[in-house]
C-alpha cells in the first residue's frame, strides 16, 4: 500500500500525485499517440467517437456529477454545437473560430435553460430539460433555411487556417488534442473555488448557501460550462459523421449521454471516459454475439435498448458508483489485502436537520 507524505503545498495542486500516476498516464498517452499505427481504420474511427463522447460526457459529468443538477436534454446542446459548426464552416470560417463560436452559442443556450431551472430541482428539473430538448429538436427540423430540416445538412472537413484534417488520422489527432485540453480544463476547474462551490451545491444546497455561495450564479455557470463542452463535442461530432439530421439529437441521444456518465461513474472525471468506452463498445459487443444467439433473441427489434436498460438497472442496484467505483474497490482490495472489509465502501449520506424537515 502506498503512503503519500505531503511536505509542500505544491503537492496538493500537482496533477500526478505519485510516480505510479506518471507511469500509467504516460503509457496511456503513448498508446493514444501511437493508435493510428496500431489500430485499423474502423477501430480508429471508434476511438475518435470515444474522444468526442468523452468531451460531451465531461460536460454532463460537471453538471450532474459535480453540481447535482439533473438533465435529460443534453443532446440539445450537442446539436446546437453541431449545427453551428456546420453552418459556420460552410460559410468558410476557420475551424478554431467556428468551434469557439459553437461553444459560446451552446453556453448561451445553457444559460437560457439554466435560469428557469433555478426554481426547480430533481425530477422536475429533468422534465424541464427534457421539454427543452424536444423544443430544440423541433427547431432543427423546422428551420430549413439554416439546418436543412429533415433533409439534413452535409459538413466538410475541418480547415485550420489552410491545413485540412481530411483523413482519419489527422482528425483523430485533432480530437485527441481538444480532448486533452478540455480534460485539463475541467480538472483545474474542479480544483478551483468554483469547482468547490459546485461540489458544495451537490452535497447540500442549504449548507452551501449558509456558507455564502450564490446558488443561482453557480448553477447557471454550471449549465453554461456543461453546455459549452457539449457544444465542442457536437462540433467535432459534425465533422466526424459529415451529415446532420434532427433525429440524431433526440431523446435517445440524451438518454445515452446520461447512461454514459451513470455507468462510467457519477462524480468522477474518469467516469466520463469509461462511460464513453462503454457507450461505443457495447453496440460492437452486441453485434459480435447476437449471431450466436437464437433468432428469436438475436434478431429481435429493440435488443440494444433492452440490454442498455438491463445494464443500467444492474449498475444502479449493485454498483451505483459505476465502472470507476468498481475499479476503486478492486484497487483498495489489492492494496489492503488481507485487511479489506466488505462494507467499507457503503454509501452513507448524512442530512442536516433542515434538510429532513423539507
Amino acid at each position: 500500500m502506498r503512503f503519500i507524505f505531503k511536505t509542500d503545498y505544491n503537492q496538493d495542486i500537482r496533477l500526478a500525485k505519485h510516480g505510479g500516476h506518471v507511469f500509467w498516464y504516460s503509457l496511456l498517452g503513448l498508446f493514444l499517440v501511437a493508435a493510428p499505427w496500431i489500430l485499423g481504420e474502423y477501430m480508429l474511427a471508434q476511438m475518435t467517437f470515444i474522444l468526442i463522447y468523452s468531451i460531451a460526457g465531461l460536460g454532463l459529468m460537471l453538471l450532474a456529477g459535480f453540481t447535482g443538477q439533473f438533465s435529460i436534454g443534453h443532446a440539445a446542446f450537442l446539436g446546437v454545437g453541431a449545427y453551428t459548426q456546420a453552418v459556420l464552416t460552410g460559410m468558410g470560417w476557420p475551424f478554431p473560430v467556428a468551434i469557439a463560436v459553437a461553444a459560446g452559442l451552446s453556453a448561451a443556450v445553457g444559460v437560457v435553460v439554466g435560469l428557469p431551472a433555478l426554481r426547480v430541482k430533481g425530477i422536475y428539473l429533468g422534465i424541464a430539460t427534457l421539454s427543452f430538448g424536444f423544443i430544440v429538436e423541433e427547431v432543427f427540423a423546422r428551420w430549413e433555411s439554416v439546418t436543412g430540416g429533415n433533409a439534413g445538412k452535409s459538413v466538410g472537413s475541418p480547415d485550420l487556417f489552410g491545413w485540412k484534417a481530411d483523413t482519419g488520422d489527422s482528425f483523430y489527432f485533432l480530437c485527441l488534442a481538444i480532448t486533452v485540453l478540455c480534460t485539463l480544463g475541467v480538472i483545474n476547474l474542479l480544483r478551483s473555488s468554483t469547482g468547490r462551490a459546485f461540489v458544495a451545491i451537490r452535497d447540500s444546497e442549504i449548507s452551501a448557501q449558509s456558507m455564502g455561495i450564490n446558488l443561482s450564479y453557480y448553477k447557471t455557470l454550471s449549465f453554461a460550462i456543461s453546455a459549452a463542452l457539449a457544444g465542442v463535442g457536437g462540433a467535432l461530432y459534425a465533422h466526424q459523421i459529415r451529415f446532420l439530421s434532427p433525429d440524431q439529437f433526440n431523446i435517445i441521444q440524451s438518454i445515452d449521454l446520461l447512461l454514459m456518465v451513470v455507468i462510467g461513474g457519477l462524480g468522477f472525471v474518469h467516469g466520463a471516459f469509461l462511460g464513453a468506452i462503454f457507450l461505443i463498445g457495447l453496440p460492437q459487443a452486441i453485434s459480435a454475439v447476437k449471431d450466436y444467439l437464437p433468432d428469436a433473441i438475436g434478431q429481435a427489434p429493440g435488443l440494444k435498448s433492452v440490454i442498455y436498460g438491463a445494464v443500467l438497472i444492474a449498475f444502479v442496484m449493485f454498483e451505483p458508483m459505476g465502472l470507476y467505483g468498481r475499479w476503486l474497490k478492486i484497487r483498495a482490495y489489492l492494496q489492503l489485502f488481507p485487511f479489506y472489509r466488505k462494507g467499507m465502501f457503503k454509501r452513507q449520506k448524512s442530512f442536516q436537520k433542515s434538510d429532513r424537515l423539507k
